[in-house]
């Protein structure tokens, strides 16, 4: 079956301004038919972790707001805690930095919402027949809106290879228990001859799992909660993923988690994804690199599997910019994601969520 995805660049008019081109992208997509009056609308988005400036402009989040609003739902903006220690890892803390990077009321003209609770707890158990999970625990906020908007930076990602509306549903609506049930068979090693022993991974590691000996930072297994911060925390690149079966263990357990959070939701859930400053990781790191491509637009679809697709091809259409961080498979049509983690197969979270009925990879790109 075919798909439809709705594209849009970033030209604009006089006549028409890029807000309105996206709010005509939205009601295009199909945003009208998913949602009633009255209903409680999830907008789920990444508020960016403190320091990072790669996430979703918050005016592009507030036109999002407006058109949700036009269409009668009462819209509000939220996000789950992060596994990991950082800026977003309680409810507290995460709204702080969401309002400090520009997502408070006065701007994208919404309440935000964490949807797990105060400490990553609140969650509600969705039954899954699925090849690792036969639950899974997703934020209650989640899962009692009435209706959802993945509103998601697509850009490259340390384990899934790129984050688009799959990740962002499936990682990003779980609890801090369904973060690690996703997370636990991803183990990190540390190269003994990259660690200069700077005692960064030790310092940011919640789980105190790191030690240092001989100068050397030493992860203790029993102790280790696989969220991989530590990966992205240390500059020399002394700790990485244990390359096994468990990325695609990573990989389906994510897709079946975004199968939970979309049982009750599937035909009121519009994706898009913001195909800009496509940084080469996640915006959960406290910086950002430069974009490995052009701003390419933005597209939308009721189906999340089509539109991660079209939002890959996109990006792999383009050369990669003079200056990224890419030194080869730079050119046009090359695979830019497996260039950047060429030991990830992210097509696997592609094909999985299609055999779950998730969505279709066959895809129809209607430019407006």
């Amino acid at each position: 079956m075919t798909s439809k995805v709705y594209f849009i660049d970033f030209r604009a008019t006089y006549k028409e301004n890029f807000l309105k081109k996206f709010d005509r992208l939205m009601n295009q997509a199909g945003l009208e038919n998913c949602i009633d009056k009255r209903d409680l609308v999830a907008l789920k988005l990444h508020f960016g972790e403190s320091g990072n400036t790669a996430f979703i402009r918050p005016v592009y989040v507030r036109q999002a707001v407006r058109s949700v609003k036009a269409a009668g739902g009462v819209p509000f903006l939220t996000d789950a805690n992060t596994l990991y220690a950082g800026t977003r890892g309680d409810a507290p803390n995460h709204l702080v930095t969401a309002i400090t990077n520009g997502f408070d009321y006065s701007i994208a003209d919404a309440p935000l919402v964490i949807a797990d609770g105060l400490r990553g707890r609140t969650e509600t158990t969705i039954a899954m027949d699925g090849k690792h999970f036969q639950q899974v625990y997703i934020g209650t906020e989640i899962v009692q809106a009435d209706g959802m908007v993945s509103l998601a930076h697509f850009k490259g990602h340390e384990l899934s290879g790129f984050g688009g509306a799959i990740k962002n549903i499936g990682m990003g609506c779980a609890s801090r228990r369904g973060k690690l049930e996703q997370h636990s068979g991803v183990s990190p090693k540390v190269k003994a001859k990259k660690c200069i022993g700077c005692e960064l991974c030790a310092d940011h590691c919640v789980q105190q799992a790191i030690e240092m000996i001989d100068d050397k930072a030493f992860i203790h297994p029993e102790r280790c909660i696989g969220c991989g911060e530590c990966i992205l925390i240390c500059e020399n690149k002394a700790i990485q993923v244990q390359w096994n079966q468990s990325i695609p263990v990573f990989l389906e357990s994510m897709v079946e988690y975004c199968a939970g959070v979309l049982q009750n939701k599937r035909e009121k859930t519009l994706c898009v994804n913001f195909i800009n400053h496509v940084s080469p990781a996640c915006d959960c790191v406290p910086y950002n690199d430069a974009p490995i491509v052009r701003d390419i637009g933005v597209v939308a679809s009721t189906d999340p599997v089509a539109i991660d697709q079209a939002s890959v091809d996109l990006v792999n259409r383009e050369p990669a910019l003079p200056g990224c961080c890419m030194e080869e498979h730079t050119e046009a049509g090359s695979d830019k994601f497996r260039a950047i983690y060429p030991k990830v197969d992210w097509p696997l979270q592609l094909e999985y969520a299609e055999k779950l009925g998730i969505g279709s990879r066959e895809y129809e790109l209607i430019r407006i």
